[in-house]
Formats: structure tokens, sequence, C-alpha cells
């Protein structure tokens, strides 16, 4: 079998790339026409109104789907909360996302976890808890702790992830001693795998003053590199049945270039895009 693969960026708004360079932000459905899939970060924040996640599916064909993040109570960038109120946020976002759920739009809720969030006792049965309260939603979870990799754990937590439907994600970023995690590419859910490329820019991943945002993923892939992640989803073993690549280096608006890039490195054709509108038609 050969995965169906799709891929994307992170929000659809920063991409001049898609729109002649123009310096505005890209519209929804002007992202639509280059790609099948977006991830939006706005959920980890504060959960959105369920009229703007409607105004949001009016924009798009209906085959487009959008991966989401859990919201940073969920995913515990706080500790101690009561578990009483973590049920009530979960029960929360659910019926925040119902439309996206009933159109069949939502690709996966994506849990990207602290670096503090580790292989311990707790976090490992905080992992079950969740796919109790998310029920048979699709999920996928994002480590940034090394704990979680190292040769005495990772082995159970492909199990594991196996075990609660998980998919989890491939992370590529920087390599920095103790604070990052390897890529590793594992089909640990039969239905997704998914790839977040960040980029590999080590010293704004380490940047820690106040101009991070505008640093810490500023990446441009080369050819080669990108070849690179197009080899390991071809070798993919057992393959599931789609593999999802979303590109995150965007501080130099490299996303979307990389990805329509990596689109012809792996000569893959999206079905169900937007209409291109005229002006768009000779874009690449």
């Amino acid at each position: 079998m050969t995965a169906k693969i799709t891929m994307g960026t992170t929000t659809w708004t920063e991409h001049p790339a898609l729109i002649h360079g123009e310096q505005r932000p890209v519209t929804l459905d002007e992202y639509a026409q280059y790609f099948p899939v977006v991830e939006v970060d706005t959920f980890f924040y504060a959960l959105p109104q369920m009229s703007t996640i409607q105004r949001w599916l009016e924009m798009v064909p209906e085959e487009f789907q959008f991966i989401i993040k859990a919201n940073q109570g969920m995913t515990l960038h706080q500790r101690g909360q009561e578990k009483s109120e973590l049920e009530q946020l979960f029960i929360q976002y659910r019926r925040t996302i119902s439309p996206l759920i009933a159109t069949g739009q939502l690709k996966t809720i994506l849990f990207q976890f602290p670096p503090y969030f580790d292989a311990s006792v707790a976090d490992i049965a905080y992992l079950r808890l969740i796919r109790e309260w998310m029920g048979d939603l699709p999920i996928a979870v994002e480590f940034r702790n090394s704990s979680w990799y190292s040769p005495a754990v990772f082995p159970s937590l492909v199990q594991y992830c196996q075990d609660l439907r998980f998919t989890l994600v491939a992370v590529d970023e920087p390599r920095l001693p103790g604070t990052t995690v390897p890529f590793e590419l594992v089909t640990t859910n039969p239905k997704l795998a998914m790839l977040r490329l960040h980029g590999r820019n080590q010293a704004g991943w380490a940047n820690q003053d106040d101009q991070w945002r505008s640093t810490r993923t500023l990446y441009k892939y080369s050819d080669s590199e990108l070849a690179g992640f197009a080899d390991a989803v071809r070798k993919l073993d057992p393959q599931p049945s789609e593999v999802c690549i979303i590109f995150n280096n965007n501080s130099g608006r490299d996303a979307a270039p990389n990805a329509l890039t990596m689109q012809k490195i792996l000569g893959v054709h999206f079905s169900g895009l937007a209409p291109r509108s005229p002006e768009q038609l000779d874009l690449f």
C-alpha cells in the first residue's frame, strides 16, 4: 500500500509566496487553492466561537481539512489544574469543534506538549486520560522532552501510542543537547502519520529574548534536506493510509515555498483544492 500524501503549513495568513509576494494576509480561500490541509493554533490560546469555525468551512472545499491544536490547558502548560476543571475544558473543546467533526474536516487534534511534560508515571497516565476524554476523535501528539526518546523508553512509547490510536508526530528541529528531540518517523496510527518541520536554526531556537518569535523558525530547507524527508516518507513501514507533512519554518516566510517544492519532489497531486483564481494561475 502506498500512503496518500498531503501537506500544508501552520496558519494560512503568512504566506506571500501564494499571492505574488503581496504584503497582506493571505485569505483562507487563497491558501486552499494550493494546499489541502492547514494547521490552526488559535485553539491553543483560546477557543474560537463556533460561528468563526463555520466561516472557515464556508471558505474551503468540502475535502479541505484542518489540524487544530489542543488548548494549552489540555496540554498541561499550566500544572496543578483540578481534574474536574480539566475534564470540563475537554467537554467545552469537543463542543466547540463540533462543526469540523460534523463535516468530516477535522484531520487531527494536535497535542503539542511543553518541554517539561516528560516520560514520568503521571504524564504517561495523562495520555490515557486524554484518550478517555476525547473519545474516538483523531489525536496526534508531539513531545518536546528528550526523555520520551531515550532507548529505554521510545519502543514502549511507540507501542503505547499504537494502543491509544495516537499519531506520534515526527519532529524536525535543531539539534541541541538535552533540549530537543530527534526526528523519528514511525507509524503508530494506521490512518495517519505526521511530520512537523520547524527548521534547523540552532541560534534562533535557543533565543530567549523578546525577538524569539521572529527567529525560532527562521530557516529555509534546501532541496537535499527536503529530499531526505521524502525518502523517509517513502521508506515508512508499515505505510499508513495518509502521511501529512506540515511546514512550520515560517519566520522568513519559507514554509509555503518549501511545501510546494516538497510536493514536486514527491510528485504528488492534491485533489479537491479550491478553484485557482485567474491571477494565481501563473504563480508556480
